[in-house]
């Protein structure tokens, strides 16, 4: 009883909040007119309405509508969700040293994992592709900014509260109330999401509902403003790839999230007012929770990879010292990804007993999706062969996020195929085929983008010598760490147990290592950013990496050269040891 009274009572709390939200939405008169200001653009002229400048300090950034702004707070909440995702699987790795509890009891391990999967996906992966893809897509085709701009910044401020939302449980557990965090994994399989009595879990719920607001509203606004909002000389045949990657994964966000959505009401309906939704007496049952999550699930996983392949098809060319090899191919590949993506959500229930001829059909479109894949891979590597290839930092992790995919695509075909999925399926072969692709290559690809736009969103140059040491502890780190799970899953270790048979103790030993060789990678990352923010270089040139040489100068670095004349015409300071990658070895550790 006291469990039902607390659980309405949050229920009740939290639908006066989205009360009061939505009461704040309606009193913005005019959700379009938005003047820029500071740098940028602006439409000032067609609303009659501006702003001598930007407000000061913490003010700024919580009023701000202007896409670079949301840009950054899209990056900084990423790095903070990262650094929380990366520090729970570091626990658990560590957990998992020894066969037997070390020091997680396995409610505290079975919190961290869902947490984990659920941060790392829905809140570190698409806010991150979202603060590239807000800072840089206006640029890229020449638009004044996004369609909706204050949608824009809604968008983001909902996402601090689904991620106090889905972490709460920790810290409610921590002092004291008797309320433990959710233990559904990040996946919630229906019975045991129905049954679990924790209030936390309902919170979490509430949080990804949140979070699933927050995409589909970005999805709409990108969608808008790439249709909308180009310049008269960006045309879609030559529209930017980053750009056709994010208007296709805008797409598959507008299918896939409501659906999402609409299982988690259903969900709470089942769990706080006795619904029988997932209940094999209403006639759903488990099997349809499946469905309904996976329908989401699997399109998600190309939510996430599209946008990392448009940055790799953007810079890569830029250090190859050519263009694409072919474009059209490229576009076409991810378009069919696109329309494939909602075919293959079945190949996750072969194990489930439904019709075989149904699991063949969705065998079929899971094979025949590695083909636009391989499309992409194929003119990767063929832009590379014979051009002027220059190893920087963006271009390593570029060339690490090709040789990462490869390893995570090849491994996936295998359980696409049913009879090796009987056998591998819910073992920890799964595990190292699916972070092979959410770490080691979106990740890989993220941070490739990280360090080839780091001039323009600050300014200044990056060490070199870290950024190499990043590349190379990155790359062992998560093919030591997968390799090994992918070894373990052929040994037969069940994934999602905190204890095993002593007989998996190497291999999960093996893990750990790599894991934290990961993190130490990690950690140099966050110091090279921070420090170089703070003390690094200016760049003294709107083309840091000399790619108007190559005729391969792209607008973003147009309007940076723009910024910079009118700083420095306004008094800025113009000095610094900007070279290529970094500056000199030295000061600033630049490329050779």
């Amino acid at each position: 009883m006291a469990a039902l009274t607390t659980s309405l009572a949050l229920s009740i709390l939290m639908g006066g909040f989205l009360l009061v939200v939505l009461y704040f939405i309606l009193q913005v008169e005019d959700w379009r007119s938005y003047t820029p200001t500071g740098g940028g653009f602006g439409r000032g002229e067609e609303q009659g309405v501006g702003y001598a400048q930007k407000p000061s300090g913490i003010l700024r950034w919580l009023t701000t509508v202007d896409h670079k702004d949301i840009g950054i707070l899209y990056g900084v909440y990423g790095l903070i969700t990262f650094a929380w995702g990366g520090i729970g699987a570091l626990l658990m790795r560590t957990e998992l040293l020894s066969p037997d509890t070390m020091f997680l009891q396995a409610q505290s391990y079975n919190a961290l994992m869902t947490t984990h999967g659920l941060t790392m996906l829905l809140l570190f992966g698409t806010p991150m592709i979202a603060a590239f893809a807000n800072y840089f897509i206006p640029l890229l085709i020449g638009a004044d900014d996004m369609a909706f701009p204050r949608i824009n910044a809604i968008a983001f401020w909902l996402l601090p509260s689904a991620a106090i939302l889905i972490w709460i449980g920790f810290p409610l557990g921590a002092i004291g109330s008797g309320i433990q965090p959710a233990q559904t994994s990040w996946t919630m399989y229906t019975p045991l999401s129905v049954q679990q009595p924790s209030p936390a879990t309902d919170l979490m719920l509430l949080g990804l509902h949140l979070s699933g607001i927050s995409t589909t509203m970005g999805a709409i606004n990108f969608i808008a403003t790439i249709f909308t909002e180009r310049g008269s000389n960006i045309g879609w045949e030559n529209l930017d790839l980053f750009s056709w990657t994010m208007v296709t994964q805008s797409g598959l966000i507008l299918f896939a999230f409501p659906l999402l959505g609409s299982a988690i009401i259903m969900l709470l309906l089942d769990r706080n007012f006795g619904t029988t939704f997932f209940s094999p007496q209403g006639g759903g049952g488990p099997i349809l929770w499946q469905h309904l999550f996976w329908f989401f699930g699997h399109p998600e996983v190309y939510i996430l990879v599209l946008p990392p392949m448009g940055l790799v098809s953007l810079i890569l060319p830029r250090f190859a010292g050519r263009k694409l090899f072919g474009f059209k191919f490229v576009v076409y590949s991810t378009l069919a990804i696109g329309v494939l993506s909602f075919g293959v959500w079945a190949h996750h229930m072969f194990a489930t007993g439904i019709d075989p001829r149904i699991r063949l059909s969705f065998m079929a479109v899971s094979l025949a999706i590695a083909v636009p894949s391989a499309v992409k891979v194929f003119n990767w590597i063929t832009t590379m062969w014979n051009g002027n290839i220059r190893l920087t930092a963006p271009m390593l992790f570029s060339i690490g996020f090709i040789q990462n995919f490869i390893i995570g695509g090849v491994t996936g075909i295998f359980l696409a195929a049913i009879p090796v999925d009987l056998v591998l399926h819910d073992t920890y072969y799964v595990v190292g085929h699916f972070h092979f692709i959410v770490m080691g290559a979106i990740g890989v690809a993220l941070f490739a983008a990280f360090y080839y736009w780091f001039p323009i969103y600050s300014g200044k140059m990056y060490q070199k010598s870290l950024a190499h040491w990043h590349f190379w502890l990155t790359m062992i780190g998560t093919n030591v760490t997968f390799f090994a799970m992918l070894f373990l899953g052929y040994g037969g270790m069940p994934r999602r147990y905190a204890t095993y048979l002593p007989q998996f103790t190497t291999w999960h030993q093996v893990a750990t290592l790599g894991a934290f060789i990961l993190g130490i990678g990690q950690f140099i990352f966050v110091w090279n950013i921070v420090q170089s923010w703070l003390e690094g270089p200016a760049v003294e040139s709107g083309d840091p990496w000399a790619l108007e040489e190559e005729g391969m100068l792209s607008p973003e670095w147009v309007w940076f050269e723009n910024r910079r004349e009118t700083a420095l015409a306004d008094g800025g300071d113009g000095d610094g040891d900007g070279l290529t990658d970094g500056g000199s070895d030295e000061a600033t550790g630049g490329d050779d």
